[in-house]
This record gives structure tokens, C-alpha cells and sequence, in this order.
């Protein structure tokens, strides 16, 4: 008899410990927008009248995990759409596939997406027959796909990432560029080299790439320029300063009247920004948009709707695995003076 009362116990002492452990644990702020797929770097946009969201679409693999990024090796692109925030998401299936690149080999990485004279653009990164990262441009007459891929890459394109974005004066920029597995780092000298090594820490930092695009929105009207990004003092980050330096992930918005180039730090996880006076910058750091995430990764994109702002992110609360994310959205908001309130994922 004593020893069952010791066992029942030892049982509710251990329930306990579980349920306090469980209230420990922080709680995500958002919901995944769907389950059914994992989803992760989501491009959000508002075309005819309704919310559509970009994303990469994480799969399970075989392929081993490396520094390069191996793992997140993804084959299709879907697009999902709501007519209004925490409204119901369609998933359209898929809009893009591997097979359907001419000129791609594999990785469909961190996509964007525009509208022009009653097209919508697709733009995505993928690794072409030699390895290379290069951005490629799919079109259709719908938001939602299927789109069709242009037969080769952007020319002079290279690395991953790409943002597009349209000025108030209708001119549109590609926003782009990752290090480590994104391969910006081979890039230094305007040619591609494969033993590119990373900035040391007292080096400055590598800087992210824009380029502006032509009339039909298919190729580069400039060769890519490097967007600056200083630190208050109006000096270069340095690759040491691993909270506020470019990683990846670029993003850009306007608000009155004022640039934000916003991006991952990467190893450090951090959503940070910088404001500029320029769609070319240079951008001045100016803090934390959002907070790191779990997951290795942090990838954004910020976008108003009827009068208000909201950022797009992922974290890997379904799978708990970094190659397995899911997309996610919660509201952002500008001070008065116009710096972001910075946001974390989970309270």
C-alpha cells in the first residue's frame, strides 16, 4: 500500500514538473497560415484586392546537411492567398516546378513576385547545370499561377534572394544576394569564384546587390551596384558585427517617403533595418524588426494592408527541424518618428 501511495506520488510530482515546464515554454505570437505543407521566406503582396503570399516550399530529403545549404533542397513553388488577414488561406498548388526550368538543376530557393501591364512576374532562385546560384523569371496572366519560366536566367544575375520592388514612379528594382550557401562571397571580383572565401571578421562586410529592371521586367537594365549599409557614425558594418550586417533576405518597403531595406543577419538571426533616402541607399542601420525565430533561418517580407503593416516570417513550430518551416503573420507598426517596433515571435 505504501509503496503504491509513493508510486501515485512520484506520478503527480512528475505531471507537474511537466505541466511547468510546459508553461516555461514561450508561446508563438502567430499561428501557421497551413499545415498541410511546410512553407518558409514568404514574399506577401496585396494584387487584386486580395493577399498573396510567396513562399519556398520545404520538402523532406535525402540529401545531407551542409554548410552550403544542401538540405533545403526544394523542388516546386506555391502560392497561397487570403482575402483578408486571419481569413481562410487557399493553398493554388503548384505554380512552378523544378522539370518546368530549362535551365535550372536544383534548390528553388526564397522566391518574389510583381505585377505589371497585366502580367504577374515570378522571381526565383535556382542552381543552374554547373552549381551556380542564378535568378530566373517566371510569367502569368494570374497571381496564383501556373507560371511559364523564361528558357535562361536573368543575364548577370548570380546568388539568391531576390526582392522586386516598385517606386511611386513605377521604375521597379531586384533586391538580392545571401552568403555562405546563397554564394555571394564567390562573387567579390564581378566573376564567379568557386574557392571565394568569407569576409574575416575586421573586414567589411559583404554588401547585398540591386539592380534596376527593364520595361518588361525579364532582365537587368544596370549591372548590379552594392547597397551600403552604415552603422550610425556613417562607417561600413563590419563582417564582426554579426547583429546588424547583411547575411540575406532582403526586403524593401516605403513609408513616408522613406526607404527600408530590411534583411537577416543570418548567423545571428535577426530581422534588422536600415532607412534611406534612395531606392540604391545607402541605408543607415537603425535596429530590429524581428527578433530570432526558432529555426536557423529568418526571412521576412513586410506589406501593407488597408492602412496597416504586416510582417510575413517563419519558424519551425510545426516540425521543429530547420529544413521543415512554416510561414507565418503578425501586425508591424512605425513609431511616430518612424523607427519599427521591434517584434518577437513568442511571449
Amino acid at each position: 500500500m505504501k509503496k503504491r501511495n509513493f508510486s501515485i506520488y512520484a506520478s503527480a510530482l512528475f505531471l507537474l514538473s511537466q505541466i511547468s515546464i510546459a508553461q516555461q515554454k514561450k508561446q508563438p505570437i502567430s499561428q501557421p497560415l497551413v499545415k498541410h505543407i511546410y512553407t518558409a521566406d514568404p514574399s506577401a503582396h496585396v494584387f487584386e484586392g486580395k493577399i498573396y503570399i510567396y513562399p519556398s516550399h520545404d520538402i523532406e530529403t535525402n540529401v545531407s546537411r551542409d554548410a552550403d545549404g544542401a538540405k533545403f533542397d526544394m523542388k516546386d513553388f506555391h502560392i497561397l492567398s487570403m482575402d483578408k488577414i486571419g481569413g481562410k488561406v487557399t493553398d493554388h498548388g503548384v505554380a512552378l516546378d523544378l522539370k518546368d526550368v530549362p535551365w535550372a538543376s536544383k534548390q528553388l530557393w526564397a522566391p518574389d513576385a510583381a505585377y505589371k501591364n497585366g502580367t504577374y512576374y515570378l522571381f526565383f532562385p535556382a542552381k543552374d547545370q554547373e552549381g551556380i546560384f542564378r535568378i530566373g523569371v517566371a510569367t502569368s496572366k494570374k497571381p496564383s499561377g501556373p507560371f511559364k519560366a523564361e528558357k535562361k536566367p536573368i543575364e548577370g544575375s548570380f546568388s539568391i534572394d531576390p526582392a522586386v520592388f516598385k517606386d511611386s514612379d513605377g521604375s521597379y528594382y531586384m533586391y538580392f544576394g545571401g552568403i555562405w550557401g546563397g554564394q555571394l562571397q564567390r562573387w567579390k571580383t564581378g566573376k564567379y569564384d568557386a574557392n571565394g572565401a568569407l569576409q574575416k571578421a575586421n573586414e567589411k562586410a559583404l554588401l547585398p546587390k540591386i539592380a534596376k529592371l527593364s520595361p518588361d521586367l525579364k532582365s537587368f537594365s544596370e549591372s548590379p551596384k552594392d547597397i551600403q549599409i552604415l552603422d550610425e557614425q556613417g562607417n561600413l558594418l563590419l563582417e564582426g558585427n554579426n547583429d546588424k550586417r547583411f547575411f540575406e533576405a532582403a526586403w524593401m518597403h516605403k513609408f513616408r517617403g522613406k526607404y527600408y531595406f530590411s534583411y537577416s543577419t543570418g548567423d545571428t538571426h535577426f530581422i534588422s533595418y536600415a532607412t534611406g533616402d534612395s531606392p540604391y541607399g545607402p541605408f543607415t542601420y537603425k535596429g530590429v524588426v524581428l527578433n530570432p525565430v526558432e529555426g536557423w533561418t529568418n526571412h521576412h517580407s513586410i506589406v501593407e494592408v488597408k492602412g496597416k503593416w504586416y510582417l510575413f516570417y517563419h519558424d519551425v513550430q510545426i516540425s521543429g527541424q530547420t529544413h521543415l518551416r512554416n510561414v507565418k503573420v503578425t501586425e508591424l507598426h512605425h513609431n511616430p518618428d518612424g523607427t519599427i517596433q521591434t517584434i518577437s515571435a513568442y511571449k
